[in-house]
């Protein structure tokens, strides 16, 4: 039941506080988050499709 639940409260935390991780992003590292963004739910969803495998 953990394996569902944890990866439940990382994506809630991250759409709560999104506008707070895209500002500091661009003010410390200049780049915009497009391309982090995509790579991030990619590891996202298969870090949850190992979780549901195993």
């Amino acid at each position: 039941m953990i394996k569902f639940i944890i990866p439940a409260v990382v994506v809630f935390l991250i759409v709560l506080f999104w506008e707070k991780i895209t500002d500091f992003v661009e003010k410390k590292l200049n780049i915009k988050l497009n391309y982090i963004v995509v790579s991030f739910v990619i590891v996202i969803i298969a870090i949850i499709l190992l979780l549901l495998n195993y």
